[in-house]
């Protein structure tokens, strides 16, 4: 099974550097969507929560969302 897995955040954010890592040591093909230097990013973010803010890191796998995980929580649903 395929899973699109998309990172929302910044790069100046450890958490984010700390998720990009996570995905590139398990090869996982990952997208990185920079909420700061592109608002079409931004926006998408923002459509993920009722009270439109960016919360980031924020990582979506298929339709799951999963705000700024452990990496327990994290290997759980990549393992779905």
């Amino acid at each position: 099974m395929t899973r699109a897995i998309k990172l929302y955040g910044a790069e100046r954010c450890h958490k984010t550097q700390y998720y990009k890592r996570f995905f590139e040591q398990r090869n996982l093909n990952y997208k990185f969507l920079d909420v700061e230097e592109n608002s079409d990013s931004a926006n998408e973010l923002r459509n993920l929560y009722s009270n439109r803010k960016l919360n980031f890191p924020t990582i979506t796998i298929n339709t799951k969302k999963l705000r700024n995980p452990s990496e327990k929580e994290l290997l759980k649903w990549l393992d779905k």
